[in-house]
This record gives structure tokens, C-alpha cells and sequence, in this order.
């Protein structure tokens, strides 16, 4: 029988925790690093029970049962929860009472804990009695507790039966970023998560690897649609093949970018954790956020093509490519990962999908903008990329890509931030999880991290103003070196432009039309660039290129009113 504390770890906080921990860094798999998550899980967790409890007014217990009727069913989410809820809702009803904060709780319960010589990492501030003091206190309260019995160490939420099957899916799907549902391995899928159509085109037809977006068409598609732009067919007035009559001179192209997180657009919605906020409709979308490893790339500032659920008007790259020539339609790839970087790249860039012979060029944004500086360990900078590792990388990256783009294609290497922003902008701010009780800032969830060492960004996320002087100054370094290789190297099937990450530009603009620095960033984590963010992005990419590089986008085409008269929405996304 699985020990039940194990349970827990299904509840979807942890499960999201270590979901990420999946899809990051190759240090990341480390049992210490694993047991920080696991910590920072149940004290987020611990903190949305005790703030569910204080504003509905409740007993912990009705808390507890309140946000597993919350969650849903799939993914055995709600199930779970309530089976967490059996196994420790008593423990954390005895401890909350005693008026103890998650910290206490959590280290209590030995889902955290200060190894000997460490420092003690705690979210919230200190218990005004010693910690010794407090900690002896609350384990005397639980020491009768059978879920103390169990060793902590080890954890594996995939060891549970019903769970090991949509791990191992998710687990395929981030080590190879290729659609786990591919019937004909083209690469291309009719599923939307675990890498399929929210982070390529949708597949037209998943029983032909020769039908997939972004190749040429074939036999100028007059009998079927070969390359799932929703274009194809003769028209009966002339006799003459749709695809030939709007697309032929049109100069198609689609759009892939090579990233990271931020490119993937990594999102945990803030009211997943913040109890004033939290209702029924909060954690409807929490299956595909954790089939898409908590990236939201269907919306995203390159490849998104969903409508922006942030309210500003400017769209995606590829949604701006498409408004150009209708061709483009559904030829988009989003090649990111979570931990991304240059020196990890090789590892799944074997994963873009381009055929230099069948398929159309394409514009290649080359986006890893912070794990080559960002890391979690308490000492960040052996850790970060060098200027000759990063120019070897790169290299190694471009080759690659001029032996499977078709010529005419484009490649752009996009610089690194400024991420000094993240501190000056949001320290003394109060995260959600302190707005309630104004008891913890982004000061306080950025110490924590770094404490735990899986702070995404210790070098940035730091109160330590050398150390992020330091890291910025690496930063332009690597962007140096990036517009060095632009400037200087040559490849026969595309041509290099670099641009830089003009964050501190976008953020100018914002503040012109009424906004604050710090809503460019996301809420929960503090650290990654928000869907407006992503946006305003995008809509300065567009207009660099434009105005510099006009031919990198194509024409207009002239036939894209017609092309709607006649296929509509060309078969959607």
C-alpha cells in the first residue's frame, strides 16, 4: 500500500509543482530541489485554506471542503483532493487552531525542513517566540499523528496507479516536445495539449504524414488539403485550383519560435491562490494548464491564436502573419520549454517540423531571453552561460537550422532583458497570497525561493543589488555576442537579424497610456512576462521588422477577402 501521504501530492497545487518540475532544468531533478517544491506546495496550499477559512468566515474543515469542490473532475483533481483532505485535514485543523501560520504548519508536518546548517526558509514572518520554541509547541500537538509515520522523502505522484498513465503522457510529450497524439508522426496533431495543436498548427488529416501545415501545396491541393490551410478544391467558374488562384506568388511562410518559458507564455492564474478571489469558474481550465506543462503557448505573443484574454488589442506574430496573407494559415510552431536555454536547446530542437524540399520558409525567432543568466542556486554565477558557451551554442543552433529551413527562410536572435525591472518594480509590493492580511510581499516570496534554491532567477530575484547589477551585466554580454554573430556570420538558406528585448521600451509605452510597470509581470511567480507583456512585445516586434526588415514578412496578400468569402474561418485553429 502507497503511504498516504503521497496522496497529497496529487492535490493540484503539488501536482502543478511537480509538473513544472518536469519540464525544468537538468538541476532541477536533484531530491533536494524536488523537496523544495514539495514545500513551497504545501505552503501555498496550507496559506489558500487558512485565507478560504478567514473570508467565507468558516471552520478550516468547510475551507478544506470548499476548495476541493472548487476543482474539477478530470484528472481525478477533485477525487484527490478529497482523499488529501481525510488523510491531513485533521492534523491541519489542530495546527491552524493553535494559530500557527503555513510555515509552521508545513515544517510541522515535515513537508518543509531546515537541514542542519541551513538557513530557515519561511514565506511569512517569523512567530514572535523563538522558531525552536514554536515548531516543539506545534509538533506536540500532532505527535500522535499516523501520517507523521511516513517518511517524506522519494515522493513520486507518479507512483499512484490512477495517475501513472497521464504522467507517463505528460512526461513523453515535455522530454520530446512532439504531440503525444500523432496517428501518422508528421508531427502534427488533432489534440490540442500535450504538445499538439495549442503549440503547432492543427493537423488536417492525421492519417497522412504528407498532409500538415506549412508545406507546399501539393498538385496545388485540387483534390485535398495538404497543407491544412483550409484551402483547396477547383473553382467551378474557371476550372482553376483555389490554392493556385490565391496563394501562388503570395510568398507563404509560417512562424516558429525557439524558447523558453516566457516564449511559452508560463501562467499560473493568480486567483488559483488568492481565497477572495476563488470561486467555481477559478480552476476551470487547470486540466489543460497542467497538460500543457502550466504554459499558455495558444496565447501567446508568438504563436498564439486564441483572442487575448487581457483586453489589449494588439495580436500575435502569427495571428499578424495570418491578417497578412490568409496562406499563412494554421503554419506556426512553438518550439519552448520551461528551463529553456541555449545549452539545452539541442535536446529538443530536433522536434521543429521544416522540410527544405515540400515545405514553405519560414521566420524563425531564436528567443531563449533568461535561463543563460537565471538559476536558483544560492551562488548563481558559475551557473550562468559564458559569451564563448553561448556563441558555440548558438552556432551549433544555426547550423542545424540552415540544414532543414528551406531557403528564403529568416532567423532572428532575440537579446537578452534588463531584469533589474523585477526588483525595483515589485519588492515592496504584496503578493497575492499577503493581500489578504498584508503579511507577505514579493520580497518575502523572492527570499523564500531563493532560499529553497528554485527560485527562477536568483541573480534578479534578489535584494542583493550587486548581484543583480552582476547579472544584468552578464546579461548584455550574451546579447552582445548575439548581435555579433547576426552582424558577422553567413548561411545559404536564411538570412540572421538580431534584435533587442526591448522590455524597458515596451514598459515606457505602458506607463504613456496609463499603466503600471509592475502589470506587466505575471502575479503568482513575479518573475515572467504577462499575456499584456507578450502582447505589447509582439506589437513592437512587428513594428521593428516592418520598418527595417519589411521583406522578412511577405506581401499582403490581395486575395484574402476573397479567401474568406469563399472557406470562412478556413476550418479554424
Amino acid at each position: 500500500m502507497k503511504p498516504p501521504w503521497k496522496i497529497l501530492m496529487a492535490t493540484p497545487l503539488f501536482f502543478l509543482l511537480t509538473l513544472h518540475t518536469l519540464a525544468s532544468p537538468a538541476y532541477d531533478h536533484q531530491p533536494s530541489t524536488r523537496r523544495s517544491k514539495v514545500c513551497i506546495g504545501c505552503v501555498l496550499v496550507v496559506s489558500v485554506i487558512e485565507q478560504l477559512a478567514q473570508v467565507h468566515n468558516s471552520t478550516v474543515q468547510t475551507s478544506m471542503e470548499r476548495l476541493c469542490s472548487y476543482l474539477p473532475e478530470k484528472l481525478f483533481l477533485k477525487t484527490t483532493c478529497y482523499l488529501a483532505v481525510g488523510i491531513f485535514g485533521p492534523d491541519i485543523i489542530k495546527l491552524l487552531r493553535a494559530d500557527v501560520n503555513a510555515d509552521v504548519v508545513c515544517h510541522t508536518l515535515e513537508f518543509c525542513k531546515q537541514d542542519p546548517g541551513q538557513p530557515l526558509c519561511h514565506l511569512y514572518p517569523l512567530p514572535k517566540e523563538t522558531w525552536k520554541l514554536t515548531l516543539e509547541k506545534a509538533r506536540q500537538i500532532v505527535k500522535k499523528s499516523p501520517t507523521l509515520t511516513y517518511s517524506r522523502s522519494g515522493s513520486d505522484i507518479c507512483s499512484l496507479p490512477f495517475l501513472a498513465k497521464i504522467c507517463q503522457k505528460i512526461k513523453l510529450a515535455i522530454q520530446n516536445s512532439l504531440p503525444f497524439k500523432d496517428a501518422d508522426s508528421d508531427k502534427y496533431s488533432v489534440f490540442p495539449t500535450l504538445r499538439g495543436s495549442h503549440w503547432r498548427g492543427r493537423d488536417c488529416n492525421d492519417s497522412n504524414k504528407m498532409a500538415y501545415p506549412g508545406r507546399r501545396p501539393d498538385n496545388w491541393d485540387t483534390h485535398q488539403d495538404s497543407n491544412c490551410n483550409g484551402i483547396w478544391g477547383v473553382d467551378p467558374k474557371d476550372g482553376i485550383p483555389y490554392e493556385k488562384k490565391f496563394c501562388e506568388g503570395s510568398q507563404p511562410r509560417g512562424i516558429i519560435l525557439l524558447g523558453d518559458s516566457a516564449g511559452a507564455h508560463f501562467h499560473i492564474p493568480p486567483d488559483w491562490i488568492t481565497a477572495s478571489q476563488m470561486s467555481l469558474k477559478s480552476f476551470f481550465n487547470l486540466p489543460t494548464a497542467l497538460t500543457n506543462e502550466l504554459d499558455w503557448p495558444q496565447l501567446s505573443g508568438t504563436t498564439g491564436f486564441l483572442d487575448s484574454t487581457s483586453g489589449v488589442k494588439e495580436n500575435s506574430i502569427y495571428l499578424r502573419l495570418r491578417k497578412r496573407n490568409h496562406c499563412n494559415h494554421r503554419d506556426y510552431q512553438n518550439i519552448s520549454r520551461n528551463g529553456a536555454s541555449s545549452q539545452s536547446l539541442e535536446r529538443f530542437i530536433e522536434s521543429l517540423s521544416r522540410n527544405q524540399l515540400l515545405d514553405q520558409p519560414a521566420i524563425v525567432i531564436y528567443a531563449m531571453i533568461g535561463n543563460d543568466v537565471c538559476n536558483g542556486k544560492s551562488d548563481p554565477v558559475p551557473g550562468m552561460t559564458t559569451p564563448e558557451k553561448l556563441y558555440s551554442k548558438v552556432m551549433q543552433t544555426l547550423q542545424y537550422l540552415d540544414s532543414h529551413l528551406p531557403n528564403g527562410s529568416n532567423v532572428i536572435l532575440y537579446g537578452l532583458p534588463d531584469g533589474t525591472f523585477l526588483w525595483d518594480n515589485l519588492h515592496s509590493r504584496y503578493h497575492p497570497l499577503g493581500q489578504l492580511n498584508k503579511d507577505v510581499t514579493y520580497a518575502h516570496l523572492y527570499s523564500f525561493l531563493s532560499c529553497l534554491q528554485v527560485s527562477p532567477c536568483h541573480g534578479w530575484m534578489s535584494s542583493n543589488k550587486t548581484l543583480r547589477t552582476l547579472t544584468s551585466e552578464r546579461a548584455e554580454q550574451l546579447s552582445n555576442m548575439l548581435k555579433k554573430i547576426a552582424t558577422s556570420q553567413k548561411f545559404t538558406n536564411f538570412n540572421l537579424f538580431y534584435m533587442d528585448f526591448d522590455f524597458q521600451e515596451i514598459t515606457e509605452e505602458w506607463q504613456k497610456s496609463g499603466g503600471q510597470p509592475w502589470q506587466l509581470i505575471e502575479p503568482v511567480d513575479g518573475f515572467h512576462p504577462n499575456e499584456v507583456a507578450l502582447q505589447l512585445l509582439a506589437d513592437r516586434f512587428w513594428k521593428k521588422v516592418q520598418l527595417q526588415w519589411p521583406q522578412v514578412l511577405g506581401k499582403e496578400n490581395p486575395f484574402n477577402l476573397q479567401i474568406e468569402q469563399v472557406f470562412g474561418d478556413q476550418g479554424g485553429h
